[in-house]
């Protein structure tokens, strides 16, 4: 592969030249949505990576992001890494615990904070941390002006009060392709958290092998990108900042992701990475209006929705759509789905990127039956992360599409996925055996993930460890299940429990911005989702949904009893990771009770 620059900065610095004072980063304030010009934030890297030089950050020290998605995120990585650093970003819902870990186990020496509680956090643990010399405050906040915090402005006083401006220059001359740009910390589903050693090549390649997957998508200085996903995760990074960086597209950061929806209404963007709980979110936000609407209107919207649902079985196919379906099609995108499309925002989306997580058939199709196009990918932390990615034309619903470019997959003869290709990590910071076990002499990066392939797409159908072995010794995917379980309309998550148990049997979270519209047309009354999931119509219902898929699935694959539950996993109570992955064990000790009573 033909990498024309040698590290990220480089990217920056040569689409400055070249798209100066068009917009590059842009954010709501006060109400309004404004921008900052490629030269605008040059300015503020090279100012702010001359401050970390000032503050004694030599090459391949540590730096740590603390924040939300912001401009001044990137501002703070292109610093980092222009000053020949390494940063190290820290989700913004991490625990005190968890970033006094991070920063230990990564050395960090200087800390950037986005808000005045990521602030509080730091100081909290700051004497736990003895590598610390610098804690910076990213924009102006309460308690900026305390004792050892370096306020965003002193900061950049600092930056322009270096006197030899050649050093910059010559920290950037020093970077090579080989050397690190971040430390990713892993969510830690089984244990401690892991860093990820990603370098500039890494990141490089897999923009590349992005681009070539989706050739001359984006359009410079004119599409713009809705970037929500956490930066601290390498799908947003690759995809949501460095990709579009490479265009010279310009970047939005969505105020909250509980204001997404509302953004996106705004903006109107042409691309944007997500996860499938948004897909879900809109999907279920959709069909809980159209179930409130007149019998007329309801009619239309599912007519509609078929029409577009039997065209994508062309249409993804690479073949014509006959005449009379076109014709059909053609009027229902007049009256339904454009006008769908432009209330969602979604009338001028480009592609939708989704990953991180298996997004259900039906809501995939949904999207692509009302025109807009989404792309499942699959990757991991360890892999920059994109390996797989559905494309124009190669879209096969139900998979996370072919290998991209330079990048071979293969299938362990246990079933497990196992990679090759220049995005593959250097290694785990500081933890040569648990590198030496997931990364051959050879090159190959062995996932973790359980898949297969089918002419070329690769299939996902669970995690090795998450495989359960039942009291009678068989051996149990709990992913193909509960994957199943959620393609039923009125599902939000599900878990599987069955390990060294004599069956299975499920935890389910009812998508309750479906289930409550539904019970109300079914004169179902609750005063709470606790009295709602308790109701004996409404476990009915689940039942006879679990009993549908248990139809397809082997005897021992069987869910005998399911557990409804009132309220969602969140990261908040600790049962999703950061990048919303169920937390197992966690899930496992919480509703110990609801389990039990599934066996007793």
């Amino acid at each position: 592969m033909n990498i024309p620059e040698r590290h990220i900065p480089q990217v920056f610095f040569n689409n400055v030249a070249l798209h100066g004072s068009h917009p590059f980063l842009g954010f709501k304030e006060g109400g309004t949505w404004k921008t900052w010009s490629w030269m605008e934030v040059k300015a503020k890297v090279s100012t702010l990576a001359r401050a970390l030089i000032q503050m004694g950050i030599e090459k391949g020290d540590h730096v740590a992001i603390f924040s939300p998605n912001c401009p001044m995120w990137a501002v703070c990585d292109l610093a980092i890494l222009s000053a020949g650093a390494i940063d190290v970003p820290i989700y913004a819902t991490n625990s005190a615990a968890e970033c006094q870990y991070i920063l230990n186990d990564s050395q960090c020496k200087v800390v950037f904070v986005g808000t005045a509680d990521h602030l509080k956090i730091i100081l909290s643990i700051r004497d736990k941390v003895p590598t610390l010399t610098h804690v910076v405050a990213m924009v102006p906040m309460a308690g900026d002006d305390a004792k050892g915090v370096t306020a965003l402005s002193v900061a950049m006083d600092l930056g322009e009060s270096l006197a030899d401006r050649t050093q910059l220059d010559n920290r950037l001359q020093s970077l090579g392709p080989e050397d690190t740009a971040t430390l990713i910390y892993t969510s830690g589903t089984t244990g401690p958290p892991k860093g990820v050693m990603l370098t500039h090549r890494n990141f490089l390649s897999n923009v590349l092998q992005a681009e070539h997957s989706h050739p001359g998508i984006f359009v410079a200085e004119k599409d713009i990108l809705l970037s929500f996903l956490p930066l601290s995760h390498s799908l947003e990074r690759t995809a949501g900042y460095y990709l579009p960086m490479h265009y010279g597209c310009c970047i939005y950061y969505a105020e909250s992701m509980l204001t997404v929806v509302d953004n996106m209404k705004e903006l109107r963007p042409h691309f944007a990475v997500s996860v499938p709980r948004l897909f879900e979110k809109i999907f279920d936000g959709v069909h809980q209006k159209v179930a409130g609407a007149k019998p007329v209107k309801k009619a239309l919207f599912r007519w509609s929705v078929g029409v577009g649902n039997r065209c994508i079985d062309y249409t993804l196919n690479g073949h014509g759509v006959p005449l009379f379906l076109a014709l059909q099609h053609r009027l229902a995108d007049k009256l339904v789905l454009s006008k769908l499309r432009a209330a969602l925002g979604l009338d001028r989306i480009k592609v939708f990127v989704s990953g991180g997580a298996p997004l259900a058939s039906h809501i995939n199709r949904f999207f692509h039956a009302i025109g807009v196009t989404v792309h499942e990918g699959y990757g991991l932390s360890e892999t920059t992360p994109i390996l797989t990615v559905n494309g124009f034309g190669t879209t096969r619903i139900g998979t996370v599409g072919k290998a991209v470019e330079e990048t071979e997959v293969r299938i362990a003869q246990d079933g497990e996925i196992v990679v090759r290709g220049p995005q593959i990590m250097k290694g785990y910071h500081n933890q040569p055996e648990a590198t030496r076990e997931v990364l051959d002499t050879d090159g190959w990066f062995y996932t973790g993930d359980i898949g297969v392939l089918e002419d070329g797409f690769l299939r996902i159908t669970d995690r090795k460890k998450n495989i359960l072995i039942t009291a009678g010794g068989k051996n149990i995917s709990p992913q193909n299940i509960e994957f199943a379980l959620l393609e039923k309309p009125l599902v939000g998550q599900a878990m599987i429990v069955g390990d060294r148990r004599p069956f299975l049997t499920a935890l389910v979270v009812p998508s309750f911005e479906a289930l409550e519209p539904w019970a109300k047309a079914q004169g179902i009354s609750f005063a709470s989702r606790e009295e709602l999931v308790r109701n004996p119509r409404v476990l009915a219902h689940f039942e006879a949904q679990l009993a549908e898929v248990n139809k397809d699935m082997a005897r021992v694959e069987q869910v005998k009893k399911l557990a409804l539950l009132g309220r969602e996993f969140t990261q908040a109570t600790g049962e999703l990771t950061p990048t919303l992955k169920i937390r197992r064990k966690v899930v496992l000790e919480m509703y110990k009770k609801e389990i039990e009573a599934m066996y007793a």
